[in-house]
């Protein structure tokens, strides 16, 4: 990761990774397909080999998508009674389009805020 801001003005880590855009000029791709990084930003070059975003944010997912659909599952059942089957045909792709959706536009806003932030593998000092 090379640090050269002063040929790239700052950019917002949260819209860019919701776009999906690169860290550091905000106009290139970050992904390659749905969810596969790049290996390289399409504009401005920065190699993207620093970003690893590993299962954060799917677990932002899980709670989030959880919240919405449990929540609305359960004042559905509460308060109109359907059948079963309603549940499933309601439930099921909601849950899947959100979680999918999501997936994407957080794995892009927590690589932009490694980035902004400089986030590195831990190190011990044994010195």
């Amino acid at each position: 990761m090379t640090d050269d801001k002063a040929l790239y003005p700052p950019v917002d880590p949260i819209l860019t990774g919701i776009r999906g855009h690169c860290p550091r000029c905000g106009q290139g791709q970050l992904f390659e397909g749905f969810l596969k990084l790049r290996p390289a930003c399409s504009n401005c070059e920065l190699d993207y080999r620093f970003a690893d975003s590993g299962d954060g944010p799917v677990v932002f997912v899980i709670l989030i998508v959880g919240f919405i659909v449990v929540g609305a599952a359960l004042w559905m059942e509460v308060n109109v009674n359907p059948p079963l089957w309603l549940h499933f045909l309601l439930w099921i792709p909601l849950a899947t389009i959100l979680s999918l959706a999501l997936t994407r536009m957080l794995k892009g806003v927590l690589i932009n805020l490694q980035y902004r932030n400089s986030a590195r593998p831990g190190e011990i000092d044994r010195g």
